[in-house]
This record gives structure tokens, C-alpha cells and sequence, in this order.
């Protein structure tokens, strides 16, 4: 039985890109559910990650950073956040330690004011700057829009998570769990291993290669030993295709291998990952193929 004053509802995880929302999403249910690179703009998805406690459960929805969108592609990435923040009981506003306060946050701020939605603010990575520098962004933030709570943290060291969590659980509205304790995510394997050999393409590939590639998993045959994993990544250009493969087919080697030992982690057996290189050309521009691609 749950306790009366049990809590459940959705966290929606805004700001701009680079800000910490998938360390800080990792770091809350204790699992690496959200690409974690050093690249701006790497979440492309919804993700959503589920945290319980006696005390209630946090349904946190990751979302792409919030930016001046150019292209079809990013233009949906920015859809899905904005649609996000309209669905959820409670915006977290990811922000780090910066004055004055950036022009994508004012933008930000304004779609939390058109949204109604209770929104606290996390000011990220506390351990960048001298503690004499927080007082004067807190101050800032408290001015522009009452949020419910202002909590510096670091999503990195996990300074202040504790305090952060108790206040968006807090704010969430009385309700029985929508899922069981051990569940960590209510999205498909496959999405998952498709997440982690981006993350790979992120970490390896180099300029603009990682923001042309999209990854589908075609097959996932989980009744073999190992499990067969067949999976397509798509890019632009040939020239990108040369690059993501590499000279005698090194590149694809490494990124392959890399995948295969956090997919194996994740999935906690042995997997035989087989990777091809498409040329889709100009899909980033193409609504239809983006669409097609889960996006």
C-alpha cells in the first residue's frame, strides 16, 4: 500500500543545450539512460526516465536544449521540448551560473510563463565558479519569474540532488505510482541501443559528422546467444559515409566495439552488434524521413 500523501507526475527537463539535463537525469534514477557527451545538442529525443521513492515517483522527461533551430530536424527537436513542457506537472529549468542571464534562457522563461506549469530552477555546475558568484544568478532568476524554488546544484558531483529531488517531488500532485518501483523507462530496448551507438558516433566521429547520423535498429533477435543486433546508420553524404567507416574499416570498427561493451552492459549479455553505413541524402530536410527515423 501506498502511503496517503503518496506524489506522482511529470518532470519536464528544459534548457538550452550543453546544460547538464541528461548528466542530471542519469544522475537522479542512478542509471545512463541519457547521452552524456561533451557536444552540444545531443539529446534528440524524449526520454523519459522514471524515479521512485516511498515518497512519490518522478516520471522526468528529458528533452532536446532549447535553441535557434535552422534546419527540419532541429526545428522538431525544438517541437518536442516545447510540447513537453505544455504536458508535464512540473518544469525543472536547467541553467548554469552565467550573467547576465543568456537570451535562449529569457526565451525559455517566457515559455514557462505561457505554459502556467509550476517550474523550479537548478542552477548546474555550482563547482565552476567561487560560491561568491551564486548569490548574484539566484537573485537574477528570482526576479524575472516566481518560481517555485531556486536549488544550485552539480549534476556531476551530485552537490544538492538530495534537496533538488524532496522539492520537485514535492510539487508533484497526490497520486498512486503509474509504474513499478524497478522500472527504470517506459521506452523499447531497441530505442536504447540505438542511443548508445550514437553516443559512440558522438565521442569518436568528428565535426559535423554526429549531428548527419541517425541510427535504426532494424533487427533485435533476443533468442539468440548472443543477441543479434543489426542496426543501420544513416547519413548526408558519401564523404560522411568514408569518414564514419574509416581506412580499412577502422572507424566503424571502433565504434562498434565501444557500442557493443555498453550495449552488453546495459542488457547484461553478450551481443553481436553489426553495423552498415546508408547514404540517405539531405534527411535532416526531409520531414517525412525524420519522422520515419522516430524523430
Amino acid at each position: 500500500m501506498e502511503p496517503p500523501d503518496h506524489r506522482c507526475g511529470f518532470v519536464a527537463v528544459v534548457g538550452r543545450p550543453n546544460v547538464g539535463k541528461s548528466t542530471l537525469v542519469n544522475r537522479i534514477v542512478g542509471a545512463d539512460l541519457s547521452i552524456v557527451t561533451s557536444k552540444a545538442q545531443t539529446t534528440r529525443h524524449k526520454i523519459t526516465a522514471i524515479y521512485s521513492s516511498p515518497r512519490g515517483q518522478m516520471i522526468l522527461q528529458d528533452t532536446p536544449g532549447i535553441h535557434d533551430a535552422k534546419t527540419r530536424l532541429n526545428r522538431a527537436l525544438v517541437e518536442i521540448a516545447a510540447r513537453t513542457l505544455e504536458n508535464a506537472d512540473v518544469v525543472l529549468f536547467m541553467v548554469t551560473p552565467e550573467l547576465p542571464i543568456p537570451y535562449e534562457e529569457s526565451l525559455i522563461v517566457e515559455d514557462i510563463k505561457a505554459s502556467g506549469v509550476k517550474a523550479v530552477v537548478g542552477i548546474n555546475k555550482i563547482d565552476t565558479v567561487p560560491p561568491s558568484e551564486l548569490l548574484p544568478v539566484i537573485e537574477a532568476y528570482a526576479r524575472v519569474y516566481p518560481f517555485e524554488a531556486i536549488v544550485p546544484i552539480s549534476a556531476l558531483s551530485g552537490s544538492g540532488m538530495d534537496e533538488l529531488v524532496e522539492v520537485l517531488v514535492g510539487l508533484l500532485p497526490p497520486g498512486p505510482p503509474l509504474f513499478p518501483e524497478d522500472e527504470l523507462s517506459d521506452l523499447p530496448l531497441r530505442f536504447f541501443v540505438a542511443e548508445i551507438i550514437r553516443e559512440q558516433i558522438m565521442n569518436l566521429a568528428w565535426q559535423e559528422i554526429p549531428y548527419k547520423t541517425a541510427v535504426v535498429v532494424e533487427s533485435f533477435k533476443e533468442d539468440l546467444r548472443p543477441v543479434l543486433i543489426q542496426a543501420d546508420i544513416h547519413v548526408e553524404r558519401d564523404s560522411q559515409k568514408r569518414i564514419l567507416i574509416g581506412k580499412g574499416g577502422t572507424m566503424i570498427k571502433r565504434i562498434g566495439t565501444e557500442a557493443r561493451k555498453k550495449i552488453e552492459e546495459f542488457l547484461e549479455c553478450r551481443v553481436r552488434l553489426e553495423l552498415f553505413v546508408k547514404v540517405t541524402p539531405h534527411w535532416t530536410h526531409d520531414t517525412r524521413i525524420i519522422k520515419e527515423f522516430g524523430y
